[in-house]
């Protein structure tokens, strides 16, 4: 059995309380990195592994077998709930996710469906499940679902964007048919992450990606009222709810105020720069720039020691990536990484 202190050590970070090291544990770090991850996408899609829990238990656990991770996050993707609320896609190859009906009127927005999850993504919930009896008494188990921002974009932009002309566009041109859409993703989302927790995730995770696109004028207009009221029930739930964002250098106080027990900082910002203006209230999580893990060893680690420095030992940091693991990572920097932290934070 794994000491206690040790199986809790996320868990104790994220609720702030005194930990024998800094736990770790890093976005996408169960995927294309890893070669048995490779090995298994040679037989099977993203979307295959996604829906058949016993892949989705394999993935999760393929880093937890190589590096001393802190938490496993559950194998799904963001985009999964859509299809089920009348948006199919698919993941076109070398150009990532594809909405085949992108949004293009207040009818296609009226027309979407506020799934149950315990029907319509029951194969998560079912992975969530094999996950935490797997894992039980050893490594506490992430959920996660994508925010309504991020999911907006995607259904109006059709896929990846740059700019986010489209939905920018709807957002200020219309914005009750804007409402409309985030006030159904945000139903659907609350109800998924509450889905996953009942079904044993330890804590959950909302993705808001793109969010970072938005000035805090448009993030306090547009956005935070709907992630207030996916974040402000689950904080009752009693598990560490864990708010990320990317290019959130400006956002982060109403990030903070829209709420989440524990705040994402991505590389742009320092650390305690970003913690001072948090405040005491929070756990914080980050913050090393993916890209570092492709850097020599010493420029590596040298990164990761000031990404510690900055946290100072505090109770509340989990130590993460600013946003998740590239394709191209080396498995060993990954290990050094992992290794490093640990050695370093020793309390």
């Amino acid at each position: 059995m794994v000491p206690r202190i040790m199986r809790d050590r996320f868990l104790r970070a994220c609720r702030r309380e005194p930990v024998d090291r800094t736990p770790v544990w890093f976005m996408r770090q169960a995927g294309r990195y890893m070669a048995e991850y490779r090995a298994l996408r040679t037989k099977h899609t993203i979307l295959d592994i996604c829906r058949t829990p016993e892949l989705a238990l394999e993935v999760t656990l393929q880093p937890l077998r190589k590096f001393d991770f802190d938490a496993a996050i559950l194998f799904a993707d963001i985009l999964l709930p859509l299809a089920p609320m009348g948006a199919s896609f698919e993941f076109a190859k070398g150009e990532g996710p594809v909405i085949h009906e992108p949004i293009r009127s207040r009818a296609q927005i009226d027309k979407l469906r506020v799934i149950d999850p315990e029907e319509d993504l029951a194969y998560v919930l079912e992975a969530v499940r094999m996950i935490r009896r797997e894992l039980d008494g050893k490594t506490p188990l992430i959920g996660f679902a994508g925010a309504p921002f991020t999911l907006a974009s995607y259904l109006i932009e059709g896929g990846r964007s740059s700019h986010f002309v489209l939905t920018k566009t709807l957002m200020y041109q219309d914005p009750d048919s804007w409402n409309a859409l985030m006030t159904t993703l945000s139903a659907v989302v609350l109800r998924l992450l509450n889905a996953q927790i009942d079904a044993g995730a330890q804590a959950v995770q909302l993705f808001d990606s793109w969010v970072g696109q938005l000035s805090p004028d448009d993030y306090a207009t547009y956005v935070a009222p709907h992630v207030r009221g996916i974040l402000q029930p689950l904080m009752t739930r009693g598990v560490p709810v864990l708010h990320f964002g990317t290019g959130t250098a400006t956002l982060l106080e109403a990030q903070r105020d829209a709420g989440g027990t524990v705040i994402g900082v991505d590389w742009r910002t320092p650390l305690d720069d970003a913690w001072r203006r948090l405040g005491d209230g929070v756990a914080v999580q980050g913050n090393l720039d993916p890209t570092l893990l492709l850097a020599p060893r010493d420029v590596l680690l040298a990164a990761a020691g000031r990404v510690l420095d900055r946290a100072a030992n505090r109770n509340g940091h989990v130590f993460n990536l600013g946003h998740g693991i590239l394709p191209e990572t080396p498995v060993d920097n990954v290990a050094a990484v992992v290794d490093f932290v640990h050695q370093r934070s020793e309390r």
